[in-house]
């Protein structure tokens, strides 16, 4: 069988056998699988978490099972990272701070025609069937959008917000705090990324402009209650700190690369008591929630892809993604 793999700064197909499983094990066929912004980060960055498995937003289909709670034909999402739920952390909400989280992972990765989904992540509840009235592209969207959702829970309630780029990502916790009812302006310097945005009723602003001028114009000379930072460019963070208001609240969402260092000065945060709130990842916990979202259309995740791929065609739907010359990119089984 085919699979997608990181190699030397590019991906490349490979071939291997189809994985064996396991009592407890499930085998699901590859229909739908996003490429996310810490995909990129793999292939063309510094990632730094341990996994470099490249594809966790997975939907599929049952092919094979030695689990009793999955049958040949189910349609399911697939968690690639799964934690214990009875650890430290767990027992304290931090569900991706578990040691398990980054030890569990699906073989050989989630851009691959088939997929095996060891017990561990079955048992634990990282796998979730999908309603038949839901696309496999959508259900692959969830595990974005809950990692969004996961983002803007922790920043609270709020009037108004910026995001700093306008990726997919960027324009998921975008939609997400429009939903809220929060004024939402979203700040990039790709022109394509800015009026692809406009549909979704965002207040777009290039980033080579007055930034700060504009939103204090529209604020009352206040700044916005949160700012999410939907960039791995760590300079986002000082620009954050000219838009957000005194009490304000900066999200760090974007995957920095690797040994990125920051550099601002800490009086402006003390003084203006600024919090700095970090949030990347999510559990089946909050993915079940997004489904509930996206089947309700609350969200119309969809409408956000806007090129798809077939799985040997890989290394074409990163390079595009990379460029940033699309939306949302989804390769396809």
């Amino acid at each position: 069988m085919k699979f997608a793999s990181a190699r030397s700064g590019k991906v490349v197909i490979e071939e291997m056998e189809t994985p064996k499983l396991n009592d407890g094990d499930i085998l699901v066929r590859m229909k739908a699988c996003g490429i996310c912004g810490s995909d990129l980060e793999k292939v063309y960055g510094s990632y730094g978490m341990a996994s470099k498995r490249i594809g966790h937003e997975i939907a599929g289909e049952v092919v094979e099972t030695k689990s009793d709670s999955f049958i040949k034909g189910d349609r399911v999402f697939v968690h690639h990272h799964v934690p214990c739920y009875d650890c430290y952390y767990c027992k304290h909400g931090d569900y991706i701070l578990c040691p398990d989280y980054q030890k569990s992972n699906v073989e050989p990765c989630g851009l691959a025609e088939y997929i095996r989904v060891p017990k561990w992540n079955v048992e634990k509840g990282g796998v979730i069937k999908i309603p038949d009235s839901m696309t496999f592209e959508e259900s692959a969207l969830a595990e974005p959008l809950a990692c969004c959702m996961k983002a803007i829970n922790k920043i609270g309630t709020i009037e108004n917000a910026a995001v700093i780029g306008a990726g997919p990502a960027g324009l998921m916790n975008a939609m997400l705090l429009k939903a809220s009812g929060s004024d939402v302006f979203l700040i990039d310097t790709n022109d394509f990324r800015l009026d692809f945005a406009q549909k979704y009723d965002l207040i777009g602003i290039n980033a080579k402009d007055d930034v700060a001028n504009i939103i204090k114009d529209a604020t009352e000379g206040l700044g916005v209650d949160a700012v999410v930072v939907a960039t791995g460019n760590v300079r986002a963070l000082d620009q954050s700190l000219g838009i957000v208001r005194k009490g304000g609240k900066i999200m760090i969402f974007g995957v920095p690369s690797k040994g990125s260092l920051l550099n601002f000065d800490a009086n402006r945060l003390f003084s203006n008591e600024i919090q700095i709130l970090t949030s990347g990842y999510c559990s089946e916990l909050e993915t079940k929630v997004a489904l509930k979202i996206i089947e309700n259309k609350t969200i119309d995740v969809e409408s956000l892809i806007t090129h798809r791929f077939p799985l040997d065609k890989a290394p074409e739907a990163f390079d595009l993604a990379h460029r940033g010359e699309g939306m949302k990119v989804v390769v396809t089984g």
